[in-house]
Formats: C-alpha cells, structure tokens, sequence
C-alpha cells in the first residue's frame, strides 16, 4: 500500500521534536544558472547533515522495550548510517552500523564517534546480507528505504516543501533506495497534485531506472563514486511508489553530479554532495522536456561531502 498523507502527517508529529524544519528558500543564483525560476529545500542543514534523520528517528521512537533494549542495525553508504548512529546515541539505543568499504571516511568516523559499532564490508550487496544477519540474531533492522515509517518519515521533506514554497510545477529528488521519492512524492500528489515529480540517479547507481524497465526490482551493479545512491536494487515498497506518482526518472553521469556540487557552491552558497549535485543537470533536462516557464523545487539532500573528495573526483572527471 502507497504511504498517504495522514501517515506522512503522523510521522511529522512523532519526530517534530527531534529534527529541524529545514529552509525553503528562493534559489536565485540557481535560477540565474539554469534560466528558470528556482526554489530548493536545504536538507543538507539537517541534522546529521541529510533528510535521513527523519526516518532514523521515526523508527528509533516506534521501538518497543525489547527492541530498544536489543538494539538497531543499519546499512548504509553513508548518511543513513551517520543518521542512524547520531539518533540512536540521542535516544540511548545502540546501533551497528554496516557499511561498504567505498563509504566516505567520514561518514565512517562519525558514526563511530556517536557510539555505533561500524562493521566494514568489501560491497554492498555484502553490506545488506550482514544487515540480515543481524536482524537474525536479534536486532531490529532500520532499513534505509523498505520500511513504511522511514518513506513516511521521509515523506515530512515534501510536507513541509507544499507548506513552505510558492507555486511550482516540477520538484526533483534524488533516488537512491528510493525512501525520499516515495515519501516527497506521496506527500506532494496529495497536497499539490498538479506538480510533477521528477527521480535523477547517476548512471552507475540507476537501481530505480533498471526496475522500472524491468517491470520491478531487479540488482544492478553498482561503478558510480556517489556511494549515497547507491543502493544495490530498490525494493517493492519503493518502487510501487515511483512507477504510481514520479513523471519520470532521469539519470546523469558521475562528471556531471560532481560539477553540479561546484555549480551549488558557486552559485547557491551551499557545500552539498553529488548526490545533491546531480540534479543540476538533471535540471537542464527536464526544462528541455517541459519548458522554461517552469517554477523548479530542488531538494538538497544532503551535505556529507569533504572537500578532498570533491577536488578528487574534479581531478578524476576533468571538470573545472
């Protein structure tokens, strides 16, 4: 069953006290850029520095005693791990931590600095399967996106953007698992029904593109260097989701997610990640197909980037 606009409004209750109601603003340097008027939502300035404490924290305060007391497990390529491991320490619940070996340094340093265990796989695919063992032994699994209380906690981004922003005709949000689209989406096709809502992947981490070609989730391998996106398939919740209420999915290349992570910071002010990055071009895409009378809403989602690994990945890419 689709995520509805009451959950999504439950979930904003619950967790109103724990995360911050992020800004949305006009996105003028943006507009200028793309030639199109601009609103973004800066998830990057939630806590743990992405949306994912939303849905970390509305699963963390659904536990009972006994799950409380077992403790969480999570797998993440980063952000959802750092979420999970900064909430569960502010809620007094231990939490492990999977994670690939290509997740960012940092992301791994934090986590382990807000107390979680950090348990180091050599892929994700391997990441997930350990997550499994794991919820075999005892711990309540917090999945990144297959969980209807994380997609409506997730959802409170596209709430609080249909309350916050003016007119808009086309949002864009990144897809990794596909938690965020699921809830931003849901919450949007209620509340605003006549806009539509756009996923970017990268190339190398199109799970969601892959499973609607297909007809349904299917694996994909992952190559791309935004490890925040790369989830090794979507799963039925999601992709239910997307195929109902998302326009269409549109992916861009890892070059192309990093030079929109130099453009944000040169002409939004803000240090965001490729995985923000990438709707940039995604952007330039979408005008392409419905006209530059459109009023955009960009959802920033996250923030946990170094700037060693952007001026890397410029080297590597040759963008300047």
């Amino acid at each position: 069953m689709l995520t509805t606009v009451a959950d999504i409004e439950a979930a904003a209750e619950r967790i109103k006290d724990h995360v911050v109601r992020t800004p949305t603003l006009p996105g003028v340097g943006l507009s200028a850029l793309l030639g199109a008027d601009v609103t973004v939502k800066l998830e990057l300035l939630q806590r743990t520095g992405s949306f994912k404490a939303r849905g970390a924290t509305a699963k963390l305060l659904s536990l009972d005693e006994a799950e409380r007391a077992a403790g969480v497990v999570a797998v993440s390529g980063g952000n959802h791990g750092i979420a999970l491991a900064v909430m569960a320490g502010a809620l007094d619940v231990r939490a492990t931590v999977v994670m690939p070996r290509s997740a960012p340094a940092r992301a791994v340093d934090i986590a382990k600095a807000a107390g979680a265990d950090v348990v180091l796989a050599d892929t994700m695919g391997r990441a997930f399967a350990l997550m499994d063992e794991y919820r075999a032994s005892g711990l309540t699994a917090v999945h990144p996106f297959d969980d209807p209380t994380v997609i409506a906690a997730q959802g409170t981004v596209g709430l609080e953007l249909a309350e916050d922003a003016g007119e808009l005709t086309d949002v864009l949000v990144s897809i990794g698992g596909g938690g965020l689209i699921a809830g931003v989406a849901a919450a949007l096709r209620a509340l605003r029904p006549g806009v539509r809502v756009w996923g970017v992947e990268t190339e190398g981490a199109a799970a969601m593109s892959a499973a609607l070609a297909a007809g349904g989730p299917v694996p994909v391998e992952l190559t791309s260097v935004v490890s925040t996106l790369s989830a090794p398939s979507v799963s039925p919740l999601t992709y239910e989701h997307v195929s109902a209420l998302v326009t269409d999915v549109v992916t861009v290349t890892d070059a192309e997610a990093v030079r929109g992570t130099l453009d944000l910071a040169e002409h939004a002010k803000v240090w965001a990640e490729p995985a923000a990055g990438c709707l940039l071009p995604a952007a330039r895409r979408v005008l392409t197909r419905v006209g530059d009378d459109a009023r955009l809403g960009l959802v920033i989602c996250g923030g946990n980037v170094t700037t060693a690994d952007v001026a890397d990945w410029a080297e590597r890419f040759g963008v300047r």
